[in-house]
């Protein structure tokens, strides 16, 4: 039992060592990070324009009881 496990523990350090130095790797990183940063903006501009949304309407709507 521990041969079967020191064997599959030294084939996957291998294939982690393997897909490290690959280039490729490194590319799918690069595009994860521009993805992770795209959604930051989009969440931020989405939290902006929903809170100026939801204060000009609040805006709107006290003009309307008031008047």
């Amino acid at each position: 039992m521990f041969l079967r496990v020191y064997t599959g523990v030294g084939a996957w350090w291998s294939d982690l060592r393997t897909r490290a130095l690959e280039d490729r790797g490194a590319t799918a990183v690069e595009y994860a990070l521009m993805l992770a940063l795209i959604a930051i903006v989009i969440i931020a501009a989405v939290a902006f324009l929903g809170k100026a949304t939801s204060n000009k309407f609040s805006t709107i709507g006290s003009g309307v009881n008031n008047a």
